[in-house]
């Protein structure tokens, strides 16, 4: 069973075990705005969902803590996303990138969503530190050719996406409102004309109440050829 460990804001280590991973799908609050994104995913091919929001589970072991993402061909792509991890005590948020393999997507989402990790930052913050002011707390994205992202992709806030007490409320009734659990948000707009495609992805999480921050980055590196 995977283990994920955070640093919070007072120095406090918190270990969670992950019994249960979910990642969120078209989650934005303008739904008007979710279904011009499904139709722009039909004309790639991409299936839509039969519901929106969709909720889609993930093999836990992919809530990963990682520097560097395995994948088979060029085309996978992370997204900007806040998670949500219940622990024995209370509720984290912290910050996460959803790596998708693009190519397996136009076949089925959720299968797109069981190719690669689920990556989540090593800081995190009480939910119910934040839970006043969560519209104000931006979520950006950057990617790069090299090892250091340089370009922004996303930039938006958490005010564009369903609310972690709505999610935490749908967990509630599927009986997941329990320490162990993890999900993801679903993600924000890509700015137009950034390469998705790039070697190395860093997304950021930032409390202007505060000044805190937390982040996660990683390089994507592509695996041999297979034989056979």
């Amino acid at each position: 069973m995977t283990t994920l460990s955070f640093e919070l804001p007072d120095g406090t280590i918190k270990d969670v075990q992950v019994k249960h991973l979910l990642n969120a799908g078209y989650a934005g609050r303008e739904q008007e705005e979710v279904q011009a994104h499904i139709a722009e995913l039909a004309e790639l091919g991409v299936p839509g969902p039969a519901t929106t929001p969709a909720l889609y589970p993930v093999s836990p072991y992919l809530a990963q803590q990682v520097s560097e993402v395995r994948v088979q061909h060029s085309r996978t792509s992370g997204e900007a996303e806040w998670a949500l991890v219940i622990t024995d005590e209370d509720v984290l948020l912290t910050v996460a990138c959803d790596h998708t393999d693009r190519e397996l997507e136009v076949h089925g989402v959720a299968w797109s969503k069981n190719a690669s990790p689920d990556v989540l930052g090593r800081k995190a913050w009480r939910l119910d530190s934040v839970r006043d002011h969560l519209d104000k707390i931006t979520l950006k994205s950057w990617v790069g050719d090299g090892e250091t992202p340089d370009t922004l992709i996303q930039d938006s806030s958490l005010e564009a996406l369903l609310s972690p007490d709505y999610w935490l409320a749908v967990l509630a009734e599927r009986g997941l409102d329990q320490p162990g659990t993890v999900l993801i948000s679903g993600t924000v707009a890509m700015k137009h004309g950034v390469d998705q495609f790039a070697r190395s992805w860093k997304v950021e999480m930032t409390d202007p109440v505060t000044g805190a921050s937390v982040d996660v980055q990683y390089v994507v590196e592509e695996m041999a050829e297979p034989i056979g």
